[in-house]
């Protein structure tokens, strides 16, 4: 059956699940809410919002470099709650396949939030300029026009902010997703921190 955006977002809002695990729990739970509640409790996801309130100075810091002779290299610090967690094999693979999303894909920030605002803005400007300048939104109205921008600015996020990146190696998931998936299995906040990316002869 179809599911409402909307009803994917009052699951979110009420588990702290990921879009995607929201929306098939909702598919399995035939739209049934308190059933699709219940799906994600069984996995372990409706709690993994509670534990990101949890302090995570824990963590590694882990490299990685792509291509002969080393092409792009990838510095990254993912936080978890204790040194034990740190040390897991899990932990360690969650970081090295952030690593290389980083690598491969080339996000600008971590977060939404850690965008500057005068850069969101000029984004903003500029599509808004475009699209009112493409003859096929002539005439439309101004409503419509920032509809239309919406759209393409959550587009641009989905390419420039790491966490609502597709994860190339499971495209039906996000980064975020994949973050929260680890919160839940591991039993611990996870907090990816920040990353530094170098690609080879890239303008300074």
């Amino acid at each position: 059956m179809a599911i409402a955006i909307e009803h994917v977002r009052d699951l979110r809002e009420r588990t702290g699940a990921g879009v995607l695990d929201a929306k098939k729990a909702l598919e399995s739970a035939n739209g049934d809410m308190d059933q699709a509640i219940q799906i994600l409790r069984e996995r372990g996801l409706a709690t993994a919002a509670k534990k990101s309130t949890r302090e995570a100075n824990d963590g590694t810091v882990t490299s990685y470099i792509h291509g002969e002779p080393g092409r792009v290299g990838v510095l990254l610090e993912l936080n978890c709650e204790t040194d034990f967690v740190a040390r897991t094999d899990k932990f360690q693979t969650l970081a090295r396949e952030i690593a290389l999303q980083i690598a491969s894909m080339s996000p600008a920030w971590v977060a939404v939030g850690d965008i500057p605002e005068d850069v969101l803005s000029h984004e903003r400007a500029t599509l808004t300029a475009a699209t009112t300048q493409d003859k096929q939104y002539a005439g439309k109205p101004p409503e419509m026009v920032e509809k239309i921008v919406s759209g393409k600015i959550d587009k641009w996020l989905d390419e420039v902010v790491l966490l609502r990146q597709r994860f190339v190696k499971d495209n039906s998931r996000t980064i975020g997703d994949l973050i929260t998936a680890a919160i839940a299995e591991i039993g611990e906040n996870i907090v990816l921190r920040r990353f530094a990316r170098y690609e080879l002869g890239e303008r300074l």
